[in-house]
């Protein structure tokens, strides 16, 4: 707890990095008035309804704060922060952008899910669904009246597909966090809102499951599980099991499910589905099978999502029935062959990140139920810990993969990842195996990328290895052996390698202590075996750290810079030669770190030895040579500072005592050197640089004014460097143990501290703060060498003295030190302060001194404008003053992008070495001390905030000038520094933006193009930062769009220059693209007001502004009034000023488009649209431009949705209607949902009918359950008028109604809409549709009278563009009739069936999907009683045969189109339709055959078998197959082949049954290929009877040849060996195997392969029918037909090598007996007789046991298990059998041979001698070349 001014709050969670800083006991005072300057404000601001800028600027500040402190506030005040938060999400009208602030500082409250218990906290659920559901299923979005950012997607279906690296989706992740806290009753509450939803042939499906996912509890405890998830599991769970064909929303249940075991481990018995999900999950990889293998595309699109999967499985892991852990074994068996590194392919990735992410899954767990500290949430009963059986169980398991997935090629870091994750738990079985490679792949030289593999699994396991352990005690023993066989991977030729080694070596040297204790083996006697080995083998260390520095010293020679280089301009080194220097440096200092001080010394010696004996050329190696130096200078800077100081300034003043040498352009190599060295060892702690502070002086006084430019650049670095070593605060070392590493004694023994993490509370780390004297040095030098030059500068500017070269070079010198003081007036007004907050850093400014950034600042600006004035061509000296700007703005000891890139790199390391078992910040002491600094880096990023001075102003102004230079170079910098200037310093962009918008102003002449095309570069911004032509304020818009278009008349701008053109267009694009609705209403409700009271009340610490007073809230409620008021009247100004230009004759066409684009994007929900605009709009439909056309048809259907008068409904009781009062919890056909099913008895087919009715639009409604409020439309009388007259319409309305009433307009529109825009690539327009639709919703029949005459003659004429505009007529005014009355209906029914009929008569292969569309459209959400002239009419006769096949198939489209629409409802017409159908299934044309089978899908669509589900009343698949398969009796019962010999010709009469038979089956064979992708269940056990029909038709050669009945066949078979199996079907299945025909016995061999691998654990768990299947393929190993004895054999070595069937000793007995039978002698026959071709029955049981066996070798590509050998042997026995047998023999050796061929130095070793003799000789023997 904290007493502050007697003020103490025990804090939630703060950041203990903070508590190691050198200023600590500063920060808990500065942290309670920052929370309580928070506090206040952000009350006030929501009290005075003040949400911008009070309420956004409050909030940021909140965050800022967490992100110094953590969660440094009592409960109390997070509770009131949540609450507040919450509420401020989900006001109602907030603007996107707002919402999406608030709802990430929200998340960041709610991570922490210890934190708040549900005691603490409890938040409603319905206002965060309704957020939702406003943007996520938005109703006005498509039609353009919101404007959402592109990261919310439009449709739910991509938006549930989130994978956890991409959850910036803000709103999915809010609820993902919100959960826990929703009350006891909101389970039920969910399910009653979205039961109803529950339509599984409705989108809405998705809907439903995709709110589950979001919004369900799971966390409740196990007393309130009734009320959790005991209402919806069982439910939820079979409808899982019982769905086959991967609807989209599965993924979603699985999600669901696997939260809810990972919540509840313990609470429910997943036992009885585990084969299930298993099953499941090896489905969901999408593994190639079998030989011929078909995807169904749907599984690739709707795979589940591994990181679901994953915690799913490792939820189940555990608890006393093992049986989860049985599977899991099973299915890396079963895949274990897939991630052999010969393997590839597009499932490769999915197999990758399992491997990857499960074993990481398994150590979150066993933290959460060992080592994390007890939270609110339910922990883990006893009986389901995992035990230690368990989690070798699972090592076990894993191991054979991951070892494999080590040389993937997709790179090594996925398996390492998962190793450093098994040797957490099981160190003693991961990490032996890993250095079994590991040693041989450092002493091979031909495959460097095993080095490399291996290489990065050791630095993931390189912790536990360290550590050792009870587990893994002779892990230590490995350490040295490896480092040092790893130097010769400093390889200068390889970079790769070099790289991954240096990475091995500063890993592992991070963890040890360089010391040399074996001495200590003699002096101390109570030592274990393992430790003597250590201290013996510790000798070595001195020895590797020399060999390394040799290595380096090699390494460098061979990077020398050649001469070639030296004269060219090249200064830079190439890319990798900076990843190697970076590399090494890092690596020898983390060496020298970890040294003890005697082989430092030893080490010291060498590199200075090496350093000074040798002159370095300055890029290259002199960089690298000069980083050694630095880092070991760095470790212990008095010693290596006696050494190199004295040295360089001695040997520069040597070479410098001859004066013209500084003049030189060229400086002596020596010198330059020296210099270079000086530079870079200079950059150790500041107390140890003063003993020298003479000659260093002494050195810059002489340096700084080098003609030579490298050479001022050197010597600026070196000032540099040491001012930086004396002004800024920083750790002074890196040691893993903190006191550094110190010798053995007899009480001390380093070998202790291998690899121990750091200790948090005391890691004793040692500052670097300037002292008194460090600082008087540094102004000294300031004084000394700085005011000389800002002099110089200054008589330049006025013309006085040349300027010298050197004063360029200042731009290096950092000016971290002095803050501004000056203050700029406020720039908003706003009733709350905006104060920014200050932070300390560590240092105290000394006012009284001069403050040197004011002074160059002075200095510099009069120097700008002097050289723009004089010299504008001198890039260089401007490009300095740029970056002078740029650390006078933003640098402040460190620069942002620096800040990042560390942060990066800190991560990096720390995921590569953090231990997730024991969490608790377990890290080594390196990357803690590392954490700290980085703390202190951001709080010194934070300092000062950004107010905003007029200093500012003016550099900001200057870099204005400059980014619209006249040189491209300039330009750019400047933009880039202006852009980070503008996102740094809220609110100077309405500084800006008027002054930019002076360039593109038409009315100045002035402006050259360069300047032009900068200002244009300021205002589109950068990808990254700000676009300032787009800010999210009325007030900034409003000045950029319109002056943006008025550029085109500037005379500085030309449409020839094509860089200008592409501006536009980027420019346009950019706005489109970031385009968010601005809000119009800014008003705060009272709930919000209350929140923010009761945190204004709460103390600790108090809020600073007290609560507003009553007058001031007044004032504020006036203000926020105002500011609506105001935001209306610029969006109306803005739009006009818009219509403005566009009406200005001189505009381009050009920015005409810009100006519509612009003018669309101001369409809103909440505010119509100006009438000018609405008149603008409707004449530009009759453009002569596409694009503008285009542009207005949206806009028009946007502007009728804002016209669409609202329509009054009321709540119903639907069992009221139905008469029935019960309610049943059934899904389907149900007695109380039949009166809003279609049947033609009951239709409304007069006025009182009509009105009588009760009609429901959405199919959805009462399939599932009814909702709680059942809302139909009130009657006619209740809406609002039809048929108003002019003189009752509003402007806009008028506008509309004047022009379609106009018969000239319509002509020409009606022209327009049926030209071709890209022949053959249009398709039906749903604008279009939306545009006619509103049009006759808002103004019922009033403009028919005009388009009939049109309709009718666009009907006739056959041309594609002209039936599609008819069409898109026709869909728009059958959906725009919904509330028409009874006689205009009829009406309008009179005049489009003729119309329809004559469309379909007429139709084309081109127009026929328009009319399908059409149809479909039409018919969408709408009840079918109200279309029932549309659905007799196409009900009439669709296959009559007259105009011929096509027109019969495209009539069935269009058909199918409008009834698939109506789902469930209309399960009359789908009866009529089938009876209707049935005696067409023997139709000849293809083209017919495949319209019927997919129509037939759709029949038998409804007829699903789902679970709480009522049989359908719509037509049921199992009947209709039982009459089809009394059809198809002929074919069934026939032995001879059947051939596809019907000749397509309607001679009736003389067809027998078994050619109908043949027909009827080609069209069986198209249903069942449709259905298999569309419908939910696979085949239901009637259409399995269809399987020996197949068997015998599906060909059996791979060849194209076949007619289609047999490719349909083989296509049939492929999908349904695909489908999800129940256990009860098996047998039924099995059943069929055995056929007369051979080709039968052929294909069921492949359909089982396919069928078994898919169905895997659902038949591993029914051992009947393992057995049944093991029985059938033995037996047909025996076949007389050799193709068939080879497909078994196939079969049978997947099944082993998938672990389905297992290699035992009776089925080894049983092939070898086999194999011995013995053959007849061959009788001599007399020549010419006839050869006898059967085989005899010894033969085939030979060949069947020679198969058997081979089979068995060819299960196990990889590896050679224990029985292999003495399988060999008995098959080599068979090489000179007689035919089949040989040819089998030979394929299986080879085929084992060029398996086996990559490692077979490792399985040599499985073989005895004698083994091997035989072995060779046969597989180089002559009969394998034979």
């Amino acid at each position: 707890a904290y007493t502050i001014q007697n003020v103490w709050f025990v804090p939630q969670k703060d950041i203990v990095y903070n508590e190691l800083l050198p200023y600590k006991d500063k920060l808990d005072e500065e942290s309670n008035e920052f929370l309580a300057q928070i506090k206040g404000n952000l009350g006030r601001a929501v009290q005075l309804r003040e949400i911008w800028p009070g309420v956004l600027f409050w909030t940021r500040k909140l965050s800022t704060y967490m992100r110094l402190y953590g969660r440094k506030f009592s409960k109390e005040d997070h509770v009131h922060f949540v609450k507040l938060l919450y509420e401020l999400v989900t006001i109602p009208k907030l603007e996107i952008s707002m919402m999406q602030c608030f709802a990430r500082l929200l998340i960041t409250l709610l991570k922490k899910k210890e934190l708040l218990s549900r005691e603490d906290l409890e938040l409603p659920w319905r206002p965060l669904y309704e957020l939702q559901d406003r943007i996520l299923y938005s109703k006005t979005e498509h039609l353009g009246l919101n404007w959402f950012p592109r990261y919310i997607e439009v449709h739910a279906f991509s938006l549930y597909r989130y994978n956890s690296a991409s959850q910036n989706h803000s709103l999915v992740c809010l609820c993902m966090n919100a959960f826990r806290y929703f009350p006891e009753s909101a389970t039920q509450e969910m399910l009653e809102e979205w039961r109803p939803l529950m339509c599984p042939f409705d989108v809405t499906m998705q809907k439903a499951m995709g709110y589950f996912e979001l919004f369900l509890p799971t966390t409740l405890p196990p007393e309130l599980h009734d009320k959790g998830f005991k209402l919806w599991f069982d439910e939820l769970i079979s409808l899982w099991v019982s769905v086959q064909n991967l609807p989209s929303w599965e993924v979603n249940l699985v999600s669901l499910f696997a939260r809810l075991a990972n919540d509840n481990i313990g609470y429910i018995d997943w036992d009885p589905y585990i084969p299930k999900i298993f099953t499941r999950i090896l489905r969901s990889l999408n593994l190639p099978v079998g030989s011929s293998q078909m995807l169904v595309s749907r599984y690739l699109t709707n795979a589940y999502d591994i990181s679901h999967v994953v915690i799913w499985i490792s939820a189940l892991l555990g608890g006393p029935s093992k049986q989860t852990q049985t599977q899991l074994s099973g299915l890396f068996n079963s895949i274990a062959s897939f991630f052999h590194p010969s393997n590839h392919g597009r499932w490769l990735m999915k197999l990758m990140k399992l491997v990857q992410r499960l074993p990481a899954s398994v150590v979150k767990r066993l933290h959460r139920e060992r080592y994390r500290t007890p939270t609110w949430l339910t922990p883990v009963p006893e009986s389901h810990l995992l035990s230690e059986q368990d989690i070798t169980d699972f090592v076990e398991s894993m191991k054979q993969p991951v070892l494999l997935a080590m040389f993937s090629k997709t790179g090594s870091l996925d398996a390492a990842q998962a190793l450093q994750n098994l040797a957490l738990l099981r160190p003693d079985l991961v990490i032996p195996p890993v250095l079994e490679k590991t040693y041989p792949a450092m002493e091979t030289l031909t495959e460097p990328h095993q080095l490399t593999a291996t290489l990065s699994c050791m630095i993931g396991v390189a912790r536990s290895l360290v550590a050792g352990g009870q587990r893994f005690p002779e892990g230590p023993t490995h350490m040295l052996p490896l480092l040092m066989r790893a130097l010769p991977g400093v390889d200068p030729n390889d970079f790769s390698k070099c790289m991954i080694t240096f990475q091995f070596l500063a890993t592992f040297v991070t963890l040890v202590p360089l010391v040399d204790c074996s001495a200590a083996v003699q002096t101390r006697n109570d030592l274990t075996q393992v430790e003597k080995v250590l201290c013996s083998a510790s000798a070595e260390f001195e020895d590797f750290v020399l060999q390394f520095i040799d290595r380096c010293f090699a390494l460098i020679d061979t990077s020398t810079l050649e001469q070639t280089r030296e004269e060219m301009e090249t200064e830079k080194m190439t890319h990798l030669e900076s990843l190697v220097e970076l590399g090494l440096s890092s690596t020898f200092s983390t060496i020298l770190t970890q040294c003890s001080m005697e082989i430092f010394q030893v080490a010291l010696e060498k590199v200075f030895n090496f350093a000074t004996t040798n002159i370095f050329e300055t890029h290259v190696a002199g960089r690298m040579v000069a980083n050694m130096c630095r880092a070991a200078t760095k470790c212990h800077p008095a010693e290596a500072l006696k050494l190199f100081l004295p040295h360089c300034c001695n040997a520069i003043f040597q070479i410098s005592a001859y004066e013209e040498e500084l003049n030189e352009e060229e400086l002596d190599k020596e010198l330059m050197w020296n210099l270079q060295l000086l530079s870079e060892v200079t950059r150790v702690d500041g107390d140890q640089l003063l003993l020298y502070r003479s000659q260093l002086v002494q050195i810059l006084q002489l340096t700084l004014h080098l003609k030579c430019k490298q050479g001022y650049n050197l010597a600026c670095k070196l000032l540099y460097h040491i001012l930086r070593s004396m002004s800024l605060i920083y750790p002074r070392e890196y040691c893993s143990m903190s006191g550094g590493v110190q010798q053995h004694t007899d009480t001390y023994l380093p070998i202790k501290d291998w690899g121990r993490p750091g200790d948090l509370l005391n890691l004793g780390i040692q500052w670097h703060v300037p002292s008194t004297e460090e600082k008087e040095f540094v102004f000294y030098l300031l004084d000394l060498l700085l005011k000389p030059e800002l002099r110089h500068l200054q008589k330049h500017t006025q013309g006085e003295q040349d300027i010298s070269r050197s004063a360029t070079g200042y731009s290096n010198i950092p000016i971290s030190t002095f803050p501004f003081i000056n203050i700029k007036p406020e720039m908003i007004n706003s009733m709350i302060q905006l104060c920014e907050t200050n932070v300390y850093t560590g240092v105290d400014y000394d006012l009284s001194r001069e403050n040197y950034r004011e002074d160059i600042c002075k200095v510099i600006r009069p120097l700008l404008h002097h050289t723009l004035e004089h010299s504008e061509d001198d890039i260089k000296s401007l490009f300095s003053i740029i970056k002078i700007i740029n650390d006078l703005l933003h640098f402040k000891g460190s620069h942002k992008h620096e800040f990042d890139s560390h942060w990066k790199s800190f991560s990096l390391i720390k995921k590569s070495m953090e231990n997730k078992l024991h969490g608790s910040k377990q890290h080594i002491r390196a990357l803690l001390i590392d954490r700290v600094m980085l703390q202190h880096e951001l709080r010194n990023l934070t300092k000062d905030g950004c107010c905003y001075r007029s200093v500012h102003q003016d550099l900001i102004n200057d870099l204005l000038r400059l980014s619209t230079s006249r040189y491209s170079q300039v330009r750019s910098k400047a933009q880039n520094v202006l852009f980070t200037a503008l996102g740094t310093y809220s609110l100077c962009c309405r500084d800006v933006i008027p002054a930019v918008l002076e360039y593109l102003d038409p009315d100045r002449t002035d402006v050259t193009q360069q300047q032009f095309k900068g200002a244009l570069y300021c205002l589109f911004g950068n990808h990254s930062g700000i676009c300032l032509a787009n800010l999210q304020y009325w007030d900034c818009i409003a000045l950029t769009w319109p002056a943006i278009l008025r550029s085109g008349m500037s005379p500085s701008m030309s449409l020839e220059e094509s860089s200008v053109v592409r501006l536009f267009d980027d420019l346009a694009d950019k706005i489109h693209r970031q385009y968010e609705t601005i809000g119009i209403d800014f008003s705060i409700p009272e709930s919000c007001v209350e929140v923010a009271l009761k945190m204004m009340k709460s103390s600790n610490p108090e809020p600073t502004p007290c609560a507003a007073s009553e007058q001031e809230e007044l004032e504020g409620r006036k203000r926020q009034e105002q500011k609506n008021k105001d935001s209306v009247q610029k969006y109306e100004k803005l739009v006009v000023d818009l219509l403005d230009s566009l009406y200005d004759r001189n505009l381009p066409w050009k920015f005409e488009q810009i100006a519509i684009g612009f003018l669309s994007l101001m369409l809103r929900d909440d505010h119509p649209l100006p009438s000018s605009a609405v008149l603008f709009f409707v004449e530009s439909l009759n453009h002569d431009s596409l694009l503008v056309r285009n542009g207005a048809i949206s806009a028009v259907s946007g502007i009728l949705k804002q016209l669409k008068r609202p329509h009054k409904k009321v709540a119903v009781n639907p069992y009221d209607i139905s008469e029935l009062k019960t309610s049943s919890l059934l899904a389907g056909d149900r007695p109380d949902n039949q009166w809003l099913r279609y049947d033609s008895s009951r239709l409304p087919r007069s006025q009182q009918d009509w009105n009588e009715c009760c009609f429901i639009e959405k199919t959805h409604w009462g399939y599932s359950t009814w909702p709680r409020k059942l809302l139909l439309y009130a009657p006619l009388e209740e809406q609002p008028k039809q048929g108003k007259t002019r003189e009752e319409m509003n402007e806009s309305e008028q506008i509309i109604y004047d022009h379609f009433s106009d018969q000239q307009f319509i002509d020409q529109f009606i022209q327009y809409l049926s030209l071709e825009d890209r022949k053959g690539k249009d398709k039906f327009s749903p604008r279009r549709f939306c545009l006619f639709k509103g049009i006759f919703r808002n103004f019922d029949d009033a403009f028919l009278p005009l388009l009939k005459p049109h309709m009718e003659r666009l009907v006739a004429d056959s041309h594609e563009s002209t039936q599609r505009c008819v069409a898109e007529i026709i869909s728009g005014l059958i959906r725009g009739s919904k509330h028409w009355s009874y006689s205009k209906v009829e009406k309008l029914w009179a005049l489009l069936c003729p119309l329809l009929r004559k469309a379909l008569s007429n139709i084309t292969i081109e127009t026929y999907a328009d009319w399908g569309t059409c149809i479909a459209t039409a018919c969408e959400s709408r009840d079918p009683r109200k279309l029932h002239w549309l659905f007799e009419m196409l009900m009439e006769s669709p296959v009559t045969g007259e105009g011929g096949s096509f027109v019969d198939a495209c009539r069935l489209y269009v058909l199918q189109g409008g009834l698939a629409q109506q789902e469930w409802r209309v399960p009359e017409l789908l009866h009529r339709l089938l009876q209707y159908l049935e005696p067409k299934l023997t139709q000849v044309y293809k083209n017919v055959r495949e319209r019927i089978g997919s129509v037939l899908t759709y029949i038998f669509m409804i007829d699903v078998n789902l679970p709480h589900t009522q049989p359908t009343t719509s037509p049921r698949i199992a009947e209709f197959t039982e009459r089809v398969l009394a059809r198809l009796k002929p074919l069934t019962e026939g032995e001879e082949e059947i051939q596809n010999h019907v000749v397509e010709e309607n001679t009736e009469g003389d067809q027998d049954e078994r050619t109908q038979a043949i027909k009827l089956l080609k069209t069986v064979l198209k249903w069942l290929m449709t259905s298999a992708g569309r419908s939910f269940s696979s085949v239901v056990p009637e259409q399995l009877r269809l399987l020996p029909l197949l068997f015998k038709i599906a060909p059996v050669e791979n060849d194209d040849s076949y007619d289609e009945m047999k490719r349909d066949a083989k296509t049939c078979l492929s999908l349904m060996s695909q489908g999800l199996l129940y256990s009860e079907q098996i047998p039924q299945v099995l059943s069929i195997s055995r056929s007369s025909s051979w080709h039968a016995r052929y294909t069921v061999l492949t359909f089982l392969q396919i069928m078994v691998f898919y169905n895997l654990f659902t038949f591993l768990s029914d051992t009947k029918a393992v057995s049944d299947v093991r029985a059938l393929v033995l037996s047909l190993l025996e076949d007389e037909q050799l193709e068939v004895r080879e497909m078994a054999a196939t079969t049978l070595s997947g099944f082993l090598q998938c672990n389905f069937l297992c290699i035992d000793e009776p089925m080894q007995a049983h092939f070898e007996a086999l194999s011995k039978t013995r053959l007849p002698k061959r009788k001599r026959r007399e020549l010419g007789s006839v050869v006898d071709t059967i085989p005899s029955a010894d033969l085939v049981r030979r060949h069947a046991g020679v198969l058997g066996l081979s089979a068995c070798i060819l299960s196990s590509p990889y590896d050679v298990p224990t029985w292999m050998p003495q399988i060999l042997m008995d098959l080599s026995a068979h090489l000179n059998d007689t035919q089949p047998i040989e040819m089998s023999v030979k394929k299986t050796l080879s085929d084992f041979r060029r398996t086996h061929h990559d490692n077979w130095q490792e399985h040599k070793q499985k073989f005895t001698d004698d083994q091997l003799l035989v072995l060779t000789d046969l597989l180089v023997s002559p009969c394998y070349y034979a």
